[in-house]
């Protein structure tokens, strides 16, 4: 027994590029080390400072905001400059936010370090999955998306819980420590960048030479276009859970708070035991076949939590809800990797933070319908919302055959 595990193992570290174990390795820290501190920054800034909570909700938001944005245009640099600088100026950059968060109390301060932390974390995303993607073979990279989805998972599993423990101790200290742990990880990257010639990597991938001829390239891609909005319906659905639902949940139930913290905490264990196996079965389907899985799972989850009337029926909502999330995020990632022009992956990437237009769309449509009608009807109609994202994603697939056909 001891024997197979050790060839299974020793097969997993062949099967990929050691820069992909550490960027594998990276998520985990850097999700377990911001889910250690950003959960709490809305009870820490109102300790801290003397704002009330529009602001503090301004604040907070304010880092979605500069993402949507971000995500694509710290991609395109990546095609132009590399992804070495802009991977390890946005890991150190995120570092600066951190420990900028630990010693400030200054309002102004804190909504700029929001901002910077948005554009850190959405330049770190799609540079780091693009990276994968390039060292990685076509076949092998669903699976290795699948594995980034499981390391998001695991850390934002964890470091909620050890954000507490270190909070209870001085509330300065979760940021001090993510701060920290984030530079630590700035300087490992950087030895294992420069160890395998990462440079001679870039070189051979760039394909444009500046940041208009990018962008013209993107804008004029009509698939991409679709898939785009179909990630913006998507988000749509999905963002119900993590603000909606809340509410919907606590009010329904006298501890409807504890019957929410152990539903998220279903959510990540889901993902942690069962990711490896759904991506073995679903990398033998093709991509759109698995996202419309994915959808579907969704929109049943949707329709779980909307006639609920029990912990148990709530939990296994979450649960199927939960496997449209570990079909979908790593199919919709295959489904812009097979599109993407070599030397351009970044940017192709990161155009998927313009679906992040869904995660501030989705609360305000949400709130609307659960407070003018109910949680039922708000989660019956977002599981319709959700299902019609097969159709852009579908008409995308058509375009792509077109103009494969007309070649």
């Amino acid at each position: 027994m001891r024997y197979k595990w050790k060839t299974s193992l020793t097969e997993f570290g062949r099967a990929y590029h050691p820069i992909v174990h550490s960027l594998l390795l990276g998520t985990i820290l850097a999700r377990l080390a911001s889910s250690m501190s950003l959960p709490f920054l809305a009870i820490y800034l109102a300790k801290h400072t003397d704002v009330g909570a529009v602001m503090i909700g301004a604040i907070i938001g304010a880092g979605s905001l500069a993402g949507m944005a971000g995500g694509f245009v710290g991609g395109a640099l990546s095609d132009l400059f590399g992804r070495r600088k802009i991977l390890l100026g946005a890991l150190a950059g995120w570092g600066v936010v951190f420990l900028g968060f630990a010693m400030t109390d200054r309002v102004a301060l804190f909504f700029l370090l929001s901002l910077l932390n948005g554009l850190c974390r959405s330049f770190y995303e799609p540079v780091s999955q693009a990276l994968m993607a390039d060292l990685t073979d076509k076949e092998k990279r669903f699976k290795v998306f699948s594995l980034r989805y499981l390391a998001i998972n695991i850390g934002v599993a964890v470091g909620p819980l050890l954000g507490a423990l270190f909070a209870a101790l001085d509330s300065t200290l979760p940021f001090f420590i993510t701060g920290c742990i984030y530079w630590a990880y700035t300087l490992s990257l950087y030895l294992l960048l420069n160890k395998f010639g990462i440079r001679t990597i870039e070189g051979e991938n760039k394909a444009v030479n500046t940041f208009a001829s990018v962008w013209n390239v993107v804008m004029r891609d009509v698939v991409l276009r679709y898939y785009l909005l179909g990630g913006v319906v998507i988000a749509i659905g999905y963002s119900q859970m993590t603000v909606t639902l809340s509410q919907y949940v606590g009010d329904k139930f006298a501890d409807g708070v504890a019957l929410f913290a152990v539903m998220m905490s279903v959510n990540a264990l889901t993902v942690v035991a069962l990711q490896v196996p759904f991506s073995k079965w679903a990398d033998k389907l093709k991509p759109l076949t698995v996202l419309a899985v994915g959808i579907v799972f969704y929109a049943l989850g949707n329709v779980g939590f909307g006639l609920s009337g029990s912990w148990a029926t709530f939990i296994l909502s979450m649960i199927v809800f939960t496997f449209g999330e570990m079909l979908t995020f790593p199919a919709g990632n295959m489904l812009t990797d097979r599109i993407a022009p070599d030397g351009m992956r970044g940017a192709y990437y990161g155009a998927q933070s313009f679906s992040s237009l869904g995660h501030f769309l989705g609360p305000w449509v949400g709130g609307m319908l659960l407070s003018g009608y109910n949680g039922t009807v708000l989660f019956l109609t977002m599981a319709v919302v959700s299902v019609s994202a097969i159709v852009f994603y579908a008409g995308g697939e058509r375009k792509l055959s077109s103009v494969q056909a007309s070649k």
